[in-house]
């Protein structure tokens, strides 16, 4: 799970408790669904979070829900903002990356702290809402650095149609940007473009010394991390203000415009394959810059008529602080939480979540919530209850019996899964719980599995749509990876290491009436200085005799394991997994020093 280091002095700072101590100021965070790991060697709180509240990516973050937790703030907070100065004028950008985003922040007295919070938000940001950059990336300049064009507006700002629903469209100048009675407003500009990768130079961060796109690419370390990023595009992203070249996304920003402690007003860019994402992490970076005290001042963002994607010919003014609504019915609130709420509990709880409720005039019994902007996990109406829930306590919730006849008992596969527990721990084995949601690359690369394969593993990926996060993008089709992750986490601890699990694996299956096809798997590794395949057998065969089957193993292949050393698992005469000896290609990936055996086979073989 993601995790975010937290100066606990500032986060009482922030949340004006100063009085409180450590005890209970990580009760409190726990009761905001973020765990404590430990400290740091600084004495800061290192935070579990769950991936979809990446607005407690920061310090700032954090500190707004403890306010609202404490009664402090309530309802929607939206920030102040300023007429916009500043364009953002995009014209020939790769079609790989068309969108931007930003804004300007005004009046910041920065510290130390402030600034690694800042820099902590954006690096958590590339790795969750961004991609690791490739969907967004943050550009984070000093104002004063920067000099823009001065360029007399357009008569016509509309720049295209509306009428596509749009709400991100402008088509007509904001009456926050310009009006009738008010003189036409001269802007600054910069410009978003693409460039072959040889034929500009700057100074990028790190560096003394001025380099082409190309020469970061192939010279600067941080080229290096990200080159695949912009690999396959013939023209590079970059930014330019008057003066030249001054960043160059998703890579590297120019020294020119480095952020420092002294750094008071700042401009802030985002570009990525996605507006709606881009203009999501720009509002949590800007609630999170308000925190500390910024004035936070639009920026208009003006499409070509020939620039890629959907906003072609179309002009945006950013940051979107736009709310969004969820419809959600009185008697859900109540069922799922179990409490009976009249309308005004109902209320009062959605400002202490910092949403606000409003009961539709036409339905009763169902309440209009306005999410704010920076809230980009709310989808459903199940998660304003859970929100809802948070801010009634549940804590307090009294447990009791369901209304039903029925006398509930353990279902047949559940006492399955406890007896071939039981006898995994009577082996030696130390039984693990892990998630089931995995990657791509660990789930099969790693391992040196085919996805398709007709391998044990190599099942055709469940995948998410919109995973929060890169390292949880698919169901795991076995539960190997999942173990190797965990000696992969434990090399330095002492061995031998037996590990098992019993948990869930999927694949997709066309015959299946969801398109995936589910089943329990039981996984074992042993690791130690003299594992071998026959360590493996050995506990397959203590398996196989607390549950009256006969075992076979002829012999198979598979890329995890050595060839001559994998066996099939045939119990009761059907094939139902694999064991063998772990390739030491696959040790060397996880950085093993000893021996691994291991298997893996279904669970209901054992019925």
């Amino acid at each position: 799970m993601p995790t975010v280091d937290v100066d606990p002095d500032e986060l009482r700072e922030l949340t004006g408790h100063a009085d409180t101590d450590d005890e209970q100021l990580r009760s409190d965070l726990f009761d905001l669904g973020l765990e404590y790991e430990g400290e740091t060697d600084d004495g800061n709180f290192e935070l579990e979070f769950a991936p979809d509240r990446l607005d407690r990516l920061s310090v700032e973050g954090i500190a707004r829900s403890l306010r609202y937790q404490y009664g402090d703030d309530r309802g929607v907070y939206l920030p102040s903002m300023n007429d916009a100065e500043w364009t953002i004028r995009v014209e020939g950008t790769p079609e790989e990356r068309p969108y931007v985003t930003g804004a300007v922040v005004r009046g910041l007295d920065l510290d130390e702290h402030s600034l690694d919070s800042l820099i902590q938000l954006q690096e958590k940001l590339h790795a969750t809402m961004g991609r690791q950059r490739a969907k967004g990336a943050i550009g984070v300049h000093d104002l004063t650095m920067l000099k823009g064009g001065d360029v007399e507006p357009e008569s016509d700002q509309s720049s295209g149609p509306a009428g596509d629903g749009d709400p991100t469209d402008v088509a007509d100048p904001s009456p926050s940007l310009r009006s009738d009675s008010a003189p036409v407003q001269v802007s600054k500009s910069i410009r978003y473009t693409g460039i072959d990768p040889e034929s500009e130079r700057f100074v990028p961060l790190e560096s003394d010394q001025e380099m082409t796109p190309a020469d970061v690419l192939e010279d600067h370390h941080i080229g290096v991390e990200y080159a695949d990023l912009v690999e396959s595009m013939d023209r590079v992203p970059a930014i330019y203000d008057s003066i030249g070249l001054f960043s160059f996304p998703p890579v590297i920003n120019g020294r020119r415009t480095e952020v420092t402690s002294d750094s008071r007003d700042l401009f802030i860019e985002m570009t990525g394959t996605d507006q709606w994402t881009i203009d999501h992490m720009l509002s949590i970076v800007c609630y999170a810059l308000d925190a500390r005290g910024g004035t936070i001042e639009a920026v208009t963002v003006e499409y070509a008529d020939d620039a890629p994607g959907k906003h072609a010919g179309r002009s945006l003014v950013r940051p979107d602080f736009e709310t969004k609504t969820k419809t959600v019915a009185h008697d859900r609130i109540e069922t799922m939480l179990g409490v009976d709420l009249d309308q005004q509990d109902v209320a009062d709880l959605a400002e202490r979540a910092g949403l606000e409720a409003s009961a539709p005039q036409d339905e009763a019994d169902a309440y209009d919530i306005e999410i704010p902007p920076y809230r980009v996990d709310v989808m459903h109406p199940v998660d304003v209850i859970d929100d809802l829930g948070r801010a009634y306590g549940f804590n307090t919730l009294e447990p009791r019996y369901p209304d039903v006849s029925t006398v509930g008992g353990r279902h047949d596969r559940s006492r399955l899964e406890n007896a071939t527990r039981d006898v995994l721990v009577g082996l030696g084995f130390e039984d693990l719980l892990n998630f089931y949601m995995i990657s791509e690359a660990h789930n099969y690369e790693r391992l040196g599995v085919d996805p398709g394969s007709d391998v044990v593993g190599g099942g055709d990926p469940v995948t998410i749509q919109e995973p929060y996060s890169e390292d949880y993008t698919m169901l795991r089709s076995w539960a190997l990876p999942s173990l190797m992750l965990v000696l992969e986490n434990n090399t330095h601890r002492s061995y031998p290491q037996d590990l098992a699990e019993i948990g869930l694996a999927a694949e997709v299956d066309a015959s299946e009436n969801t398109n995936v096809a589910e089943h329990r798997t039981v996984a074992g590794v042993v690791a130690r200085y003299d594992a071998s395949y026959e360590d493996a057998k050995a506990r397959l065969q203590g398996i196989a005799a607390n549950f009256d089957t006969t075992l076979a193993t002829p012999p198979t292949d598979h890329p995890t394991f050595i060839d001559g050393r994998t066996a099939t698992i045939e119990l009761d005469g059907e094939r139902v997994g694999v064991v063998g000896e772990v390739h030491p290609e696959v040790l060397v990936e996880y950085d093993l020093e000893v021996p691994v055996a291991a298997f893996e086979f279904r669970l209901d073989a054992l019925e």
